[in-house]
């Protein structure tokens, strides 16, 4: 039997590593509680279309992208640690501008400073979250924990998918949107605050760095496992364009706890095809409920099914891009599932937006149809794996 388990080491849960895990939640919930509330704000305050609102949404995507090739060298040049906090304040400028935005009178009326604005809002997160998961949270963690340190750190990410959203509608209806605003940087300042407790001691930089490379950016042969992952991603970013209730976010918790849970006892020994397989098979039954049917339940058990669906999916193949890395490629696979995981959640939102209006049936018909894509594709990316896998 072709399967893999990931071990628990106690000795992992150290403080240090705690306070990365919690940064890692902080600092995600801090980019996902714009979700549900910057999209109204742009249409009520900012009187963007919604196909505008798509660009602007989907100009975060594009964003992660921008520092990529110079991480590298930016890590090994630099304090890696400073690196991190100076992107996450770059991250709480660009959050603080929108702030002032709001401040105006008038709307700002200028579509290009909205884009520009969250293109480097991405920029800032997509570099935050290769040196935090590529390099920080490692350094935290012994050699032969390192698998289960980046298997359980992303966790905490993951969970910031449902927590940030849940944290803006309580929030954002009683409150306001300035005050989602202050509250994702109080986040972010946090995360700040938890880096910085940290001790991570200096490294003398290689002598020949350097300055634009794929090194903690991108892994080539792992491509393949990128599209399918992005397959996957775009549908949940499609179906988060949708206008949803706090009850949809706590439900997706639940999956995501489920998940937890069933990695542990129900897949622990099984195939190792068979968990993104049932998280495929879940995620398509979750829209196909959502199409089909409008009982009470299926507004609880299609959020739930959604967040089994990614939980599992999305730890599994974080996991192969571990295994599918080579030498000195671990930090490498993080930051290319990371960009899998981000890119695809905004271009969704964008698609979701700009192209189908946030229409309900045609969003989850799109969705079905991309899950459908995944399943089919991932029967050939497992046996690409299995004959490519390097650990």
């Amino acid at each position: 039997m072709n399967s893999q388990n990931t071990p628990v080491h106690i000795r992992l849960w150290h403080h240090e590593f705690w306070r990365m895990a919690i940064a890692n939640l902080l600092l995600t919930m801090s980019v996902y509680m714009l979700i549900p509330t910057l999209p109204l704000w742009l249409m009520s305050e900012q009187h963007l279309s919604q196909t505008e609102t798509g660009w602007v949404m989907g100009a975060f995507g594009v964003g992660l992208f921008v520092f990529g090739p110079f991480t590298s060298f930016l890590v090994q040049r630099f304090r890696r640690n400073m690196v991190c906090v100076w992107a996450v304040l770059l991250m709480m400028a660009c959050l603080g501008m929108f702030y002032y935005l709001d401040g105006w009178q008038d709307a700002v009326d200028d579509l290009t400073l909205l884009l520009a604005l969250r293109v480097l809002f991405g920029a800032a997160f997509g570099l935050a979250q290769m040196v935090l998961a590529s390099t920080l949270i490692i350094d935290t963690s012994e050699s032969f924990q390192r698998t289960e340190a980046n298997h359980a750190a992303s966790w905490f990410a993951r969970f910031s998918l449902s927590l940030g959203p849940m944290a803006a509608l309580i929030i954002g209806p009683k409150l306001g949107f300035p005050i989602v605003l202050l509250v994702s940087g109080g986040c972010a300042l946090l995360a700040i605050i938890l880096i910085l407790l940290v001790h991570f001691p200096f490294r003398a930089p290689d002598d020949h760095v350097r300055g634009v490379s794929l090194d903690r950016f991108f892994l080539p042969h792992g491509f393949l496992l990128f599209v399918n992952l992005l397959l996957v991603t775009l549908a949940a970013g499609l179906v988060l364009s949708l206008p949803l209730t706090l009850q949809f976010y706590a439900m997706m918790m639940v999956g995501f706890l489920m998940a937890i849970l069933a990695q542990r006892f129900v897949f622990r020994e099984a195939e190792l095809k068979s968990e993104v397989v049932s998280g495929l098979v879940l995620g398509i039954a979750a829209l196909l409920m959502s199409l089909t049917r409008s009982q009470a339940v299926v507004h609880y058990v299609s959020p739930l099914f959604m967040g089994f669906s990614l939980g599992i999916i999305g730890s599994r193949f974080l996991l192969f891009f571990i295994k599918l890395s080579r030498h000195c490629q671990r930090g490498t696979s993080q930051s290319t599932y990371m960009l899998g995981w981000e890119s695809g959640i905004a271009f969704g939102l964008g698609i979701g937006y700009a192209v189908f209006q946030s229409d309900r049936q045609q969003v989850l018909f799109s969705a079905l149809a991309l899950a459908v894509a995944a399943l089919v594709l991932y029967q050939y990316t497992h046996h690409w794996f299995i004959h490519n896998k390097n650990r």
